[in-house]
């Protein structure tokens, strides 16, 4: 009668498992909040593109699902970064998992995607939910012009995400970013119409095309 007991136990053991592990998959992936400024300096490969198809594929010396990518076919329309490392792009890879913040794109070559990501030591790109994956058409215009030269000549600002009141720069290259303390939001006025850029006696701020209202640089230390 004792006998079935260690079975039911062990396969108790490994539903137990099974629910730890989904679950941390499912918290797996997290990301700090970025400008979009700073999602094109750190990348590698920016560019904007169609999804023209996709399947999954694995490492061939492996069986492992955790190690199964999404190989999006691009079609790409235009490169704002990435001249210097590939002429032409075939191939973005993704984990299949969003917790392991695997991205899921439309495949039916109809969206237009900005797309930023990272090359692998063998050449291939992987992006992720982590990086700027954004439809084209939900980019503000001012973004798309900043695509072309504004967020690069900003790259040696840095920008500083306030969190909390107070919030200051401790430097002349630091713009502060406002939108997650005010808006509680990545989408807010200043990402989507201003750049940091450094100005010609090296210091940095926000620009937008024309003069910046007075309160976009308001001293956050204020109560």
């Amino acid at each position: 009668m004792g006998a079935p007991l260690p079975g039911c136990v062990a396969l108790r053991l490994v539903a137990l498992l099974l629910t730890l592990t989904l679950r941390d998959l499912a918290e797996g992936c997290s990301c700090n909040p970025a400008h979009p400024q700073q999602h094109f300096c750190s990348a590698e490969i920016v560019i904007r593109a169609k999804i023209s198809g996709e399947k999954i594929v694995s490492p061939s010396n492996s069986s492992s699902p955790y190690l199964k990518m999404i190989q999006y076919e691009i079609k790409m329309i235009k490169m704002f970064k990435g001249f210097h490392k590939a002429k032409d792009i075939q191939y973005m890879y993704t984990p299949v998992f969003s917790s392991l913040c695997g991205v899921k794109l439309d495949s039916n070559n109809k969206v237009q995607y900005l797309l930023s990501g990272s090359m692998w030591s063998d050449g291939r790109i992987s992006i992720g939910l982590c990086d700027l994956v954004e439809p084209w058409d939900n980019l503000s215009m001012s973004q798309k012009k900043n695509l072309n030269y504004r967020y690069q000549t900003g790259c040696e600002c840095r920008i500083n995400t306030c969190y909390t009141v107070p919030c200051s720069t401790t430097g002349d290259n630091e713009c502060l970013w406002t939108d997650w303390l005010l808006d509680n939001s990545l989408n807010g006025e200043q990402a989507r119409q201003y750049a940091c850029i450094k100005r010609s006696d090296g210091s940095c701020s926000w620009y937008r095309g024309g003069s910046p209202p007075e309160k976009d640089f308001m001293d956050m230390s204020d109560p």
